[in-house]
């Protein structure tokens, strides 16, 4: 984060970087931590911050119902993936060599892959090449740090940045190019990734995104079809105390409105959507609209109850 730029902090509970202008994201992502109001009014205003957004438990009293991307299981083989997955990866894996690339060569080819993937995903203009380079390079050298990509014919097709500490693997981007999807290559590079990392020792989790604030929930529909679940957790937004009484429905729906109107806006998707985790995330657990991936998880608990 440091060499990308971003101001970073260290408090009691967490890491926090800087992810916009005076707007700090917890990190490492996968940690649910439970800062007491006292860490985080004392961050706040030291910092001058506008606001601050962090993963908690889902006990936890205050909170967007939210998930984590995970697998925890101790084994990853073709016999869990649907039929039709299970194709797509045996496809993938004809077609593609997977292997570790390095950072330099992702940084100059995977930007392709990456801005196809946005596409794709309804967020073009959301990141630049610039960004890009800066975030490949800034992981060249720093243990922890690996790149995998799929080649067909030496041409990348796909790729994955992931880090690992502390028994988690995280993947934190993975990009491919749109014309390639129909060979399996994005299943073939989860799938060999995956059963890599599960064969290390002292692995205990591998840990595939936030619930995100801005990308529509079809965006984790192909990790839960390569069996990765969806954990409830509670994402909790903070504003500054001298920000919250405008924080209200009113100010949401002018946001909201500003977001239709310019919809390639980055800024006001994000600002959209922490000002709907923070509202929502003050009422009670139980009317609270529910992300569909745990929809299913919801009614357990209720048929449990």
């Amino acid at each position: 984060m440091r060499r990308q730029g971003h101001h970073v902090l260290r408090t009691a509970g967490s890491y926090w970087y800087e992810v916009g202008l005076h707007v700090y994201q917890a990190f490492p992502y996968h940690w649910l931590i439970t800062p007491t109001e006292e860490e985080l009014d004392e961050f706040l205003k030291k910092e001058r911050a506008i606001a601050l957004r962090y993963s908690t438990p889902q006990t936890a009293s205050i909170g967007q119902i939210s998930y984590h991307v995970v697998f925890t299981d101790k084994t990853y083989d073709l016999s869990i993936l649907p039929r039709k997955v299970r194709y797509r990866v045996r496809k993938g894996l004809g077609y593609a060599k997977i292997e570790p690339i390095s950072f330099p060569r992702l940084a100059k080819e995977g930007w392709a892959l990456r801005i196809e993937t946005l596409v794709r995903q309804g967020r073009s203009g959301a990141e630049s090449q610039q960004w890009w380079e800066r975030l490949c390079l800034s992981a060249e050298g720093l243990p922890g740090f690996e790149a995998w990509g799929a080649l067909h014919e030496g041409q990348l097709v796909a790729s994955l940045i992931a880090f690992t500490m502390d028994g988690c693997t995280s993947i934190f981007y993975q990009q491919s190019l749109t014309d390639q999807l129909k060979y399996g290559v994005n299943n073939a590079l989860t799938y060999a990734f995956t059963t890599e990392v599960l064969s290390r020792p002292g692995i205990s989790q591998i840990f595939y995104g936030l619930h995100s604030l801005d990308a529509p929930p079809s965006v984790d529909d192909y990790k839960f079809r390569m069996r990765y679940k969806a954990m409830p957790v509670r994402q909790r937004v903070v504003f500054n105390p001298w920000l919250k009484p405008f924080i209200n429905r009113v100010s949401y729906a002018v946001i909201k409105q500003l977001r239709n109107f310019r919809p390639g806006n980055a800024t006001l998707a994000k600002a959209e959507g922490m000002f709907r985790f923070y509202l929502e995330g003050q009422r009670p657990l139980n009317q609270q609209a529910w992300p569909e991936a745990l929809i299913q998880t919801k009614s357990e608990e209720e048929n449990d109850a």
